[in-house]
């Protein structure tokens, strides 16, 4: 069958058809080219609008090629160079899918403002309750306390629009601040894998609300032993939330945590691990050892931003002294500093009060400040992937950059393998201090500064929060609104102080007035036993002295065997019957039988007067039994000792300086 012509009235509505179409396919090409807007990828209205007021309005092709699917709530496996935008690629889908709120036009704005004061007000509600525990519902993982407060710079302003609070978990800090943040609610959480576990053990929160888990820089938590704690971690979290992981590779165990955690993820490999930016110029300088100091000033003394990379701690904390006492303002970041050193160092380079840094590999992932013109490798790194890494910190952003490494002759052979291997081709030259390879790249060189102190410039503790810095809408705030913040937060903490102070002196008042009611009702229940404590013993004494006078009647009417036989010993009482009426006895003269009875019933009642504590005496014509009225303690002591030691004294020890005398009393004895 025969398609049907498409008519035309005459030859020029058919030329401008085909006008038309090829018209069309130019234009569908050119969008194409076009940077995309965040709001045409799906990005919710407050954000884009967040973004605008920042000047991010198109998104970077990671950015571009993520969005679609992590808004969507799949899981990620993006895979790009540093500095390509991926921190924000990860941001806006995790505070988007937290969010969950889209609004546009004035009206739906003012609603958009009500909900988001009805779930403050919710959250609110929630943290006042007695069994409340710290739930977040984001957990981002990095691998340094340098990175995680750069990934919450950028996370931080985006999750105000949507009322949300975040924090940072990292080590060399004290544990308060973090507890806090996390007691106040915070909905998304930075974190380094080692303290978030330590605040999991101590049970100070739990992972089982997190929704969207990012895990940033895999590769790198890899290289410095992080998986094992990750997956721990990974582990906590319920299946069904959105993974995303970000890495610049998927060796060293990254892709067992991809296939074990994310469920059908969609891969998004923008550039090569190794590629470099088209704006990032490297130079390879072979010099010698008598000229490098000088050079390495010479690289430092220009007006720009550049960042100095060593191998060792020590290196760069010499390096960094011998250019401040040069005239040349340099920072340090290396391991050696604790968090707020760190801090404040950051903020020195970011403020813009020093132009030189200098870091070892530490740092190498966690320096996201813009404008760095210049990155210097002033000794090679171990391995080729902290080449990309270290000249990572320039040509960000679609800026230009240049990284120079220097080479001294030991290191041309090993340095030019690890370039091969990291894809740098370029060709070594050999320079000095002076040569205009050299000067081309210092440009104008800044003046000099003598006497200047990095302490004057940048307290220690300076910044608050931890040492992270308060910040607006992706950029720093002015002076007025710095001062109207310190302002405010002077007067909160008056505020507090005069709460404190109020409460403890409730505290105080309730404590007295418990302890007054608890000395009066001691008080009266004292008096009450007292009284009845003694009402009863006047009783028992009635009661004693009216038994006393009741025995002393009896006694009197008795006579000395009657007496006796209170003992209640029936051998003693026969015996003594027999002794007072010797006429009663066989004949006066006893034969063997009776004198082995009478002395067989002498040792039974020996051993029956002893069993009570009682002492038999026997003396001619005479059998008298004392009573031993020792306390029980006494005799107990006896008891033991005689098992012990066959005696009632204890052991017998000789020395030949102590001289033992009869009576001497128990707690003065010679020699000691």
């Amino acid at each position: 069958m025969r398609k049907a012509a498409v008519p035309y009235n005459d030859l020029d509505d058919a030329v401008d058809a085909v006008t038309t179409a090829m018209t069309n396919k130019e234009e569908a090409g050119d969008a194409q080219d076009r940077p995309v807007t965040f709001g045409e990828l799906g990005v919710p209205g407050p954000l884009v609008r967040s973004l605008a007021q920042d000047g991010k309005k198109t998104a970077f092709p990671i950015q571009a090629d993520t969005l679609p699917d992590s808004l969507a709530g799949r899981d990620v496996l993006g895979r790009g160079r540093t500095g390509s935008g991926k921190t924000l690629a990860f941001s806006i889908p995790l505070v988007a899918r937290l969010g969950s709120y889209d609004s546009l036009g004035e009206v739906a704005m003012a609603e958009f403002r009500r909900e988001m004061k009805r779930r403050r007000q919710e959250r609110l509600e929630e943290r006042r309750a007695d069994d409340f525990l710290p739930h977040p519902r984001g957990l981002v993982l990095a691998p340094t306390r340098e990175l995680a407060n750069q990934i919450n710079d950028v996370v931080q302003p985006l999750a105000r629009t949507y009322g949300m609070t975040t924090t940072t978990v990292y080590g060399g800090v004290k544990y308060a601040r973090q507890i806090r943040d996390l007691k106040a609610g915070a909905d998304i959480v930075v974190a380094c894998p080692g303290r978030l576990e330590d605040l999991l053990h101590q049970q100070a929160l739990t992972l089982a609300s997190v929704e969207v888990v990012v895990i940033d820089e895999a590769d790198e938590m890899a290289d410095m032993g992080f998986l094992p704690p990750v997956k721990r971690l990974l582990e906590q979290i319920r299946p069904d939330a959105q993974h995303m992981l970000f890495s610049a590779t998927l060796d060293h165990g990254v892709d067992e945590v991809v296939n074990t955690f994310l469920h059908d993820p969609k891969v998004h490999s923008v550039d090569p691990a190794n590629s470099e930016p088209d704006l990032m110029t490297h130079h390879v300088f072979e010099t010698t050892r008598a000229d490098k100091h000088e050079l390495v000033r010479t690289l430092a003394s220009g007006k720009g931003r550049r960042i100095l990379f060593t191998r060792t701690k020590f290196q760069a904390k010499k390096l960094a002294k011998n250019l401040t006492q040069s005239g040349i303002p340099a920072a340090e970041l290396h391991g050696n500093l604790n968090q707020n050193q760190r801090d404040r160092n950051m903020a020195a380079f970011d403020s813009g009060d020093v132009n030189v840094m200098v870091a070892t590999d530490v740092a190498a992932r966690g320096i996201d400040v813009g404008g760095v013109e210049l990155v210097v490798q002033v000794e090679p790194p171990d391995d080729p992937k902290s080449f990309v890494h270290r000249s990572g910190r320039t040509a960000r952003a679609g800026k230009a950059g240049d990284v120079v490494t220097l080479v001294l002759p030991e290191q041309r052979r090993e340095t030019r393998r690890l370039l091969n291997q990291a894809g740098i081709k370029t060709k070594p030259v050999a320079v000095t201090h002076d040569s205009p390879e050299v000067l081309e790249l210092v440009g104008e060189r800044a003046e000099k500064v003598e006497g200047w102190s990095l302490e004057q410039s940048q307290p220690v503790g300076g910044r608050r929060n931890g040492g992270q810095a308060k910040r607006g809408s992706f950029g720093t705030l002015s002076q007025e609104e710095r001062e109207e913040r310190e302002r405010r937060l002077e007067q909160e903490k008056n505020a507090r102080k005069k709460e404190r102070r109020r409460r403890r002196a409730a505290e105080r008042a309730a404590r007295s007035a418990q302890a007054d009611a608890n000395a009066e009702s001691n008080s009266m229940h004292d008096n009450a036993s007292e009284r009845a404590r003694s009402t009863g013993e006047r009783r028992a004494q009635t009661r004693q002295e009216r038994k006393g006078k009741n025995a002393v009647a009896e006694s009197r009417g008795r006579n000395r065997a009657e007496r006796r036989a209170g003992l209640s010993n029936p051998q003693a009482e026969r015996r003594d019957y027999l002794f007072e009426h010797p006429e009663e006895r066989r004949g006066g003269n006893p034969s063997k039988r009776d004198e082995r009875r009478r002395k067989n019933n002498r040792q039974d009642s020996r051993t029956a007067g002893t069993a009570s504590g009682d002492k038999r005496i026997h003396r001619k014509n005479e059998n008298r039994i004392i009573s031993d009225e020792r306390g029980e303690a006494a005799k107990r002591h006896d008891r033991r000792m005689m098992a012990k030691y066959g005696n009632t004294e204890g052991p017998h020890r000789r020395h030949s300086k102590i001289k033992r005398v009869p009576f001497r009393s128990a707690g003065k004895r010679s020699g000691r």
